[in-house]
């Protein structure tokens, strides 16, 4: 099995709509780090997993200096966010979303194994 893991920063700004008072409310930004965890068990005839390039473009192109709120149907917490990254990267068993330097969310899709969470930690 071959892993690989592909780290970018994405500046964004959102507004959450939550069930009670916040300041997360009110439109802010971050400076996001993502970091994109993919499996392969065979390599593509070029010889990878994924290009790296791709999917950079795939996350970074569609997201880097948007509005979330503008850009998904959903609520643009962290979590969603992990967790649609997750569904448009081919191979992608596990994304890492870190808001701010105290604030992360780790999303690991069903199929994962202990296995793959490990290898992914390992790189």
């Amino acid at each position: 099995m071959y892993y690989i893991k592909k780290r970018m920063e994405i500046a964004g700004c959102h507004s959450l709509r939550l069930s009670y008072e916040s300041k997360c409310s009110r439109l802010h930004g971050h400076n996001w780090v993502v970091t994109v965890y993919c499996r392969g068990t065979e390599l593509n005839p070029d010889g990878m997993v994924a290009d790296f390039t791709h999917i950079k473009e795939r996350v970074h192109g569609q997201l880097d200096h948007g509005n979330f709120n503008e850009l998904f149907p959903f609520n643009p917490t962290a979590e969603n966010i992990a967790r649609w990254i997750c569904g448009e990267i081919q191979g992608c068993f596990m994304v890492s979303v870190q808001e701010s330097e105290g604030n992360s969310v780790l999303y690991v899709s069903d199929d994962a194994t202990p296995s793959d969470i490990a290898a992914g930690s390992a790189i």
